[in-house]
């Protein structure tokens, strides 16, 4: 899932922080105990319960189908539940299934879904909505084409439906949806047969691309980005939507575990610009800044941390920062072209100068904090795919301009979603490629679903990127370099990589299939430098005393929903 973050922290503590976090812990206060735990953990009343946050960016839509962002990740997470939803361990517990039995061969899933989920309009949550729903995600005919559906291939059969129009698709092609593994019992029990034993499926099902929809969606196009017209099942529903400037959702009288809800209303203002969002939190308008929802600019870091010691959170999170390029067209065609700009610039500046330190500098996609056999997945396979060197990466510049018959490099624009830090890192990498590489690069700012629109219809040269773990597996962030993925914004084609990512799906060894991911990452990073790692993220926050309960998993991903004020 795509993320923006920052944080200050010395390195040593970032490493302790990023082991935590793949250790599924929730704490990781920088500051030890202070007056937040100190403070009185008794719920104000009622009409207190309002928590207001900022999202740096506006979702582009509430379809579950069609969302890959973080900020439509957060606020779904208070609309929707999915069967499951993650708890603040990172474990999995009841959604709107109360109950599960797994077979012996792990490949059969059945779930017992709650008699008193209800949709916000009343209606009871049916195990067919959850067959409705996946349908949609899979169906070819659905557009535009969900990114995530390959999410839900490991269901049987699932891929070759959704495939079944895809010309370029060599295996069974499932033209019946009925063929597919997902079946409604009953109203209250849903049987999900998969294609291989997959131990992290049922995480998978807290994912919003698995979350139910309203079948009376039916018929109307606009349903998902009008807020009369939509009909959810979370705990909260959404009551105001004044486009560009906030989002309101406000407690559903119907969600099954509303007396677990103590917050009435989360208001959502729609800023994008950091030092607007700290002014708003130090003025008492804001009750938690940062991201993944928001930004405190990195220059004011160092004097935040200073001035709200017991409100300043660090915590390391599963998440990579990168460039990518468009591998399909010239000059980025060019293996060796990506290869010198990816050698070209020097990371540790840019976390110790421009970030202000905390990151970790990458070479490589999977970050720490995602689990292998014994230990995680940078401990057991080192992020050595390649070194910053500037001299070779002349060297390569010019051999790969010679293999494209070009004397020079066609102009080259480099863009990014509007965010102060986003371009205060591209203003100094685009430095850096004209001293160490001797090339100008334009950089270009777009708004974030303009910019989210151009990168997924591959209409730009380098773009920024930045994805976390949907799941604690490599597979998460690897599997979306295979070809034709929706995720796969590079472009990118490479027979042998496939292989290696569908060998992992049903490789049952738990050290042969991270030899797997290990082979793949190499191809990905090494051989063809598809994306620029850049480092790995940290996460950076504010939470006033008196809110307690927010939860930042291992991945960074953001939960409001069982958060409450203090009296």
């Amino acid at each position: 899932m795509k993320r923006k973050s920052f944080l200050v922290l010395l390195t040593l503590v970032l490493a302790v922080g990023a082991l935590l976090a793949g250790c599924g812990s929730a704490k990781n206060d920088t500051n030890g105990k202070g007056a937040q735990e100190n403070a009185s953990t008794t719920p104000a009343p009622a009409d207190k319960q309002i928590l207001r946050i900022n999202l740096s960016s506006e979702p582009p839509t509430f379809d579950p189908a069609q969302a890959q962002d973080s900020q439509t990740n957060t606020v779904l997470k208070t609309l929707y539940e999915g069967l499951v939803r993650m708890g603040p361990d990172g474990k999995e517990i009841p959604g709107v299934a109360e109950s599960w039995k797994i077979s012996d061969d792990g490949k059969t899933y059945t779930f017992k879904l709650r008699d008193n989920a209800k949709w916000s309009n009343g209606d009871p949550v049916k195990a067919s909505d959850f067959v409705f729903a996946w349908q949609r995600v899979l169906d070819p005919s659905t557009a535009p084409a969900p990114p995530y559906a390959y999410q839900l291939y490991y269901i049987k059969n699932a891929e070759g439906y959704n495939l079944s129009t895809s010309k370029s698709y060599k295996g069974t092609k499932i033209t019946d949806f009925k063929d597919v593994g997902v079946k409604a019992v009953d109203d209250h029990t849903l049987q999900v047969e998969l294609e291989n034993p997959t131990p992290y499926f049922l995480g998978l099902t807290s994912f919003y691309t698995y979350y139910p929809v309203n079948p009376s969606i039916k018929g109307n196009d606009k349903w998902a980005v009008q807020k009369d017209s939509m009909i959810t099942n979370g705990p909260f529903k959404l009551t105001a939507w004044d486009s560009g400037q906030k989002i309101e959702v406000t407690k559903s009288e119907n969600y099954w575990g509303k007396d677990q809800i103590k917050l009435n209303k989360i208001t959502m203002s729609l800023v994008n610009s950091g030092a607007t969002e700290l002014a708003s939190y130090r003025s008492g308008q804001l009750d938690y800044a940062g991201m993944p929802n928001g930004e405190i600019p990195t220059d004011q870091i160092p004097a935040v941390k200073k001035e709200l010691p017991n409100e300043f959170k660090a915590k390391g999170i599963a998440s990579t920062y990168y460039y990518l390029f468009n591998v399909t067209e010239k000059p980025f065609n060019n293996a060796k072209i990506r290869k010198a700009f990816a050698m070209a610039i020097e990371r540790q500046p840019i976390v110790d100068r421009v970030t202000l330190g905390g990151q970790i500098p990458a070479y490589g996609f999977v970050p720490p904090g995602i689990k292998a056999v014994s230990q995680e997945y940078r401990s057991e396979h080192k992020d050595d795919y390649f070194k910053e060197d500037f001299t070779e990466a002349k060297k390569l510049l010019q051999e790969g301009m010679k293999e494209e018959g070009i004397t020079s490099l066609p102009p080259v624009t480099f863009l990014y979603n509007s965010l102060e830090s986003h371009q205060k890192i591209a203003l100094a990498i685009a430095d850096m490629w004209k001293k160490n590489l001797g090339v100008d690069v334009k950089i270009q700012n777009q708004e974030w679903s303009v910019f989210i629109q151009n990168r997924n219809k591959l209409n730009f040269q380098i773009a920024r990127g930045g994805w976390s773990a949907d799941y604690n597996d490599p597979m998460t962030f690897l599997d979306m370099w295979t070809t034709g993925n929706g995720n796969n914004n590079a472009g990118y084609a490479n027979p042998a990589y496939d292989a290696l990512i569908q060998a992992a799906k049903t490789e049952t060894d738990p050290a042969k299939r991270m030899e797997d991911f290990a082979k793949a990452e190499k191809i990905l990073v090494q051989d063809d430098m598809v994306m620029l790692p850049i480092y790995y993220y940290s996460n950076v926050s504010l939470t006033k005393p008196n809110v307690k309960d927010i939860a930042l998993d291992f991945s960074g991903a953001i939960d409001f929903t069982r958060a409450y004020i203090t009296q």
